[in-house]
């Protein structure tokens, strides 16, 4: 059995036509990236060296790649709690994402956010959240944001498929469709809403995105193993929020092969065996890329097999820095709470941003 082809080539469309052979190598460079600092943490998980949730993002990678490689210096960035591919992909370092993994003082967020929040404001990332849904609200204030500044940009919220039975998110399609605000909210859909599948978790006609028409809104489906796919569908609905302040909703098909977070015991019973190594031999984004690219002579079989190799030692570098590093202060706990105790404002002598006495 072979991946089903492609009713139309999205390698010829616009915004992937231009890109260079250094472009399409990358990609696969930030696909690879990626898997190798998930393997590396999940190990490092089981290894006892890490605390609380792990949400791994293998096998989805391409979503990440394809999406937020057109991003430009004013698109904004907003995700769940599966966020460490989204994180690489901004150009986080891997040394402080995996610090956050093991809780260290090095980490992104000073070991206080762990897995589900990482956060890089000066790459307009704004960040893990692991309330189901509770990104769609705040991604739609960060586009509103734009709106109000007259900035052209817009905002890429992305989701589970379980978070479009959230009511945040149908209020926030609401007001998005309503007042015009350039956001895209990208469904991640890979079946499995934690454990309970999408046939049994959700109601829909055709698809989950199609919602979107109850509120007059444009949406699309996306086939998430294809790279030119995700970037040529995703870039249609990223020039319509930034030139005609236009919400979208983009449903992306794509699969996780482990459990909902390394804490789901069930992963293996709700679907087989035979479901996750078809997908792996078949389906997989990154060996389907590298396919690509080799038919297209971008690269060689020896220099992918290199760039793997760079990716696995940065990630096992990542490990040992994390390891190496410091812990936090029992009296660090008390910063990066209020911006203004922080900085010594005004307001922190009165405490009215306590209790707005």
């Amino acid at each position: 059995m072979d991946s089903p082809p492609s009713l139309l080539d999205f390698s010829q469309s616009k915004i992937n036509k231009d890109l260079t052979n250094e472009d399409k190598i990358a990609f696969y460079r930030h696909m690879v990236r990626i898997r190798r600092f998930e393997q590396t943490a999940l190990k490092f998980y089981n290894g006892g060296k890490m605390g609380g949730f792990l949400h791994l993002y293998i096998g989805q990678e391409s979503v990440a790649c394809g999406t937020i490689s057109l991003c430009s210096d004013n698109d904004h960035i907003i995700t769940a709690y599966r966020c460490h591919g989204h994180a690489l992909m901004v150009g986080m370092d891997m040394n402080p994402c995996m610090a956050e993994l093991y809780g260290k003082a090095t980490g992104a967020a000073k070991g206080k956010g762990g897995s589900m929040h990482l956060f890089d404001p000066s790459r307009n990332f704004w960040g893990g959240h692991g309330i189901v849904a509770g990104q769609t609200p705040l991604g739609l204030g960060l586009a509103y944001a734009l709106k109000y500044k007259n900035i052209q940009g817009c905002c890429l919220c992305y989701m589970g498929d379980g978070a479009v039975n959230q009511g945040a998110f149908h209020e926030s399609l609401n007001i998005a469709a309503l007042f015009g605000i350039p956001v895209v909210y990208i469904i991640e859909n890979n079946g499995y809403s934690m454990g309970t599948s999408q046939q049994r978790s959700s109601a829909y006609k055709d698809c989950l995105a199609q919602r979107a028409e109850a509120y007059d809104m444009d949406w699309d489906l996306v086939n998430g193993e294809d790279l030119y796919e995700v970037r040529a569908k995703t870039h249609i609905a990223m020039e319509r929020a930034r030139k005609e302040s236009k919400p979208t909703v983009l449903e992306i098909a794509t699969y996780r092969y482990y459990g909902h977070s390394v804490a789901d015991a069930n992963a293996k019973k709700y679907r087989t065996p035979d479901e996750i190594e078809k997908y792996k031999t078949y389906h997989d984004p990154i060996r389907l890329w590298r396919r690509r690219l080799i038919e297209e002579a971008v690269f060689t079989d020896v220099e992918a097999d290199a760039i793997d190799k760079e990716a696995k030692q940065a990630a096992v570098d990542a490990a040992k820095f994390a390891d190496e590093s410091p812990a936090p202060t029992v009296e660090s706990i008390f910063d990066d709470v209020y911006w203004e105790v922080d900085n010594n404002t005004e307001s922190s002598k009165i405490g009215r941003h306590f209790f707005n006495d």
